[in-house]
């Protein structure tokens, strides 16, 4: 008996950490597991996600079609959503009483558009499957103490140091800290390499004539681009929003998250070009417009927008290429013509800095992927000890796959937490990372 498992504890009281403390306890009701949370209150992110509705996950059941929308960790998802994926999740809450319903974008929130709803079926599973919760709990530090014994391996214990000087001892330890600079100090300490964290998902600063006083205005289908970034093309498709510090949406926010360190790398001064008609390429729009002179000839270019763009932009973009408001189709010249297509589907413009989105924040960068493995979330450098969530190097785009991620590796972490042995397993996993 003195080999087996007795002491759990779980480090971060989130989305990740909730979903691993109940998966574990659901494993094995023998374990005494401890899930601690610095803040008063716990999963914080997951009340305010989806402004205070609760994005929680996406309706997207293939996992090759799913793993497209994390710029990193895409790979190692692969496998991990064949275990538990969008339609388990579905399935999870529903079987807790929680009924989830889907938007025409495919973003997944519980029926009654309250993110507490989720927050107290999370709170209640935990209790009800004997969880034991301390939250305002905050921990300072995290050791490995090996313990002699016959079974070497199996006699790791971890010592979990509390602000207020308490040490708690447990076989197993999940750190699901999310993009946390204390999460990231502990995984370093016990072996791990740490990817730089920057952020991901946010807005452009952008302080441009063209989009001035146009704060609200969306186009949709608009094709963005990061230029000058090498081989690498870094381009998404999707509306786009106009604000009064630059542009946002969907296509931006994509955009962002693939461009991340790019982005941070060049201080978030860099290129972009937008196409605001990604239906049309050079040769189809000069087509278009040049039919356009023919048919309409009498009519104000300023005033007659003859594509599917809101009118005050169309009229910004006429003032920006100095085309005369009085001219009409028929005066148009052959150089103005190309100018304006080239501003419709090539424009330039001069990314300042970034924004945020809303209260969602979203970081690239943590634990290297390559340290750990993904049938169990256990490190292959330090046996007993687990990850899940934003800690690791994982980030996906806005639409619910961030919490995905979290509830996908937080229910491997916890029901391998509660069931595996280490024995010769990590031994053989520590020979193969010798190598």
């Amino acid at each position: 008996m003195s080999d087996q498992i007795k002491e759990v504890i779980i480090i971060g009281g989130g989305a990740a950490g909730f979903f691993g403390a109940i998966a574990c306890a659901d494993a094995n009701p023998n374990l005494r597991i401890t899930l601690l949370e610095a803040a008063r209150k716990p999963l914080a992110k997951v009340r305010i996600s989806g402004g205070g509705r609760c994005n929680v996950t996406h309706r997207c059941f293939e996992p090759a079609q799913l793993i497209q929308n994390y710029p990193r960790g895409s790979k190692a998802l692969r496998g991990a959503f064949t275990r538990f994926q969008p339609k388990d999740t579905i399935a999870w809450f529903e079987a807790r009483g929680v009924r989830l319903k889907t938007e025409s974008d495919g973003r997944m929130f519980p029926v009654t558009d309250d993110s507490e709803t989720i927050v107290n079926c999370l709170l209640q599973t935990a209790r009800d499957s004997g969880v034991k919760l301390l939250t305002g709990v905050s921990v300072v530090d995290v050791k490995k103490q090996q313990k002699p014994g016959r079974h070497e391996d199996t006699k790791i214990k971890f010592e979990v140091k509390l602000k207020n000087g308490e040490i708690l001892e447990c076989d197993r330890l999940l750190i699901a800290t999310g993009s946390n600079r204390f999460g990231y100090h502990w995984a370093k300490d016990l072996g791990h390499t740490i990817e730089p964290p920057v952020p991901s998902l946010f807005t452009f600063n952008i302080k441009d004539s063209r989009l001035q006083n146009l704060a609200g205005i969306s186009v949709d289908n608009v094709r963005v681009r990061l230029l000058e970034t090498g081989q690498i093309k870094l381009e998404q498709t999707g509306a786009l929003l106009i604000t009064h510090w630059g542009v946002s949406g969907p296509a931006i926010l994509k955009l962002s998250a693939w461009g991340a360190r790019v982005l941070h790398d060049n201080n978030y001064i860099f290129p972009l070009q937008i196409n605001w008609l990604s239906q049309y390429n050079r040769e189809t729009l000069r087509q278009h417009l040049s039919k356009i002179k023919t048919e309409v000839s009498k009519k104000k270019i300023f005033g007659y927008c003859p594509v599917d763009l809101p009118k005050r932009l169309w009229q910004n973009l006429i003032n920006f290429l100095e085309i005369d408001q009085h001219k009409s189709w028929a005066e148009l010249g052959k150089k103005e013509l190309n100018q304006l297509v080239q501003e419709l589907i090539q424009g330039r413009y001069q990314i300042t800095g970034k924004g945020v989105f809303k209260e969602e924040f979203v970081t690239c960068g943590g634990v290297n992927l390559k340290e750990i493995n993904f049938k169990t979330m256990e490190s292959k450098i330090c046996p007993g000890l687990y990850f899940a969530g934003e800690i690791l190097d994982i980030d996906g785009v806005t639409g619910g796959f961030n919490f995905q991620s979290a509830w996908t590796t937080g229910w491997i972490a916890g029901n391998a937490m509660a069931v595996e042995h280490h024995g010769e397993r990590s031994q053989n996993t520590l020979r193969s990372l010798a190598k």
